[in-house]
């Protein structure tokens, strides 16, 4: 087998694509696109961010929410990715999002994003973003049998190394239950594996 080095490059996949939604001291909602970012705790995600104008919002708010980005509106997240909001205050608008005030943090939902975390920072610190999870929140629309469906919501993820964006594809195995099979046949085998 022969692989090809290509250094040490932000690579992996799939990456999600995020959208995070913030208020700014007046309440105005602004809306930046991440791709760096994970679940890293139970109640937990964690984003890497540079200088921004969410960043600024998340120092006076302390709350943010964090959408999937959908093929729906392909357009709209990654135009919000490439503006700044500090050159173009009406963003959030221009893209063509729309905003209703979370329940449980003061942070905006995008009507137009039909899931969505919603957050209170626990850090920012050295451009990393830890955020608490105090709800989720998905449109009726997305689910099925009262779960969120991925089919329905169609996120899109990243393509670091071609730069483009990619929509999940067919279900491939069950979690924690794929493995089963392997784990079946290594118990029996063991049953045939002689003592000394």
């Amino acid at each position: 087998m022969s692989r090809v080095n290509f250094g040490a490059k932000p690579n992996l996949f799939p990456m999600p694509v995020l959208i995070i939604g913030t208020y700014d001291e007046n309440g105005v909602p602004n809306a930046m696109n991440a791709a760096w970012g994970m679940i890293s705790d139970f109640k937990e995600i964690s984003i890497s961010l540079s200088e921004h104008k969410t960043t600024e919002n998340l120092r006076v708010k302390k709350a943010f929410t964090v959408s999937m980005a959908t093929e729906d509106y392909v357009e709209a997240c990654d135009y919000v990715g490439i503006v700044s909001g500090n050159k173009v205050p009406n963003k959030f608008e221009k893209a063509g999002f729309h905003a209703i005030k979370s329940d449980f943090v003061d942070a905006p939902l995008i009507t137009e994003l039909p899931m969505a975390l919603e957050c209170k920072v626990k850090s920012f610190e050295d451009g990393i973003l830890v955020g608490e999870i105090v709800n989720v929140c998905a449109d009726e629309k997305v689910l099925t049998n009262g779960m969120i469906d991925p089919a329905k919501l169609k996120p899109i993820t990243f393509d670091p190394i071609n730069n483009v964006y990619i929509g999940l594809g067919k279900v491939v195995g069950n979690a924690f239950g794929s493995g089963k099979q392997l784990k079946v046949i290594g118990q029996v085998n063991d049953l045939f594996v002689e003592e000394p």
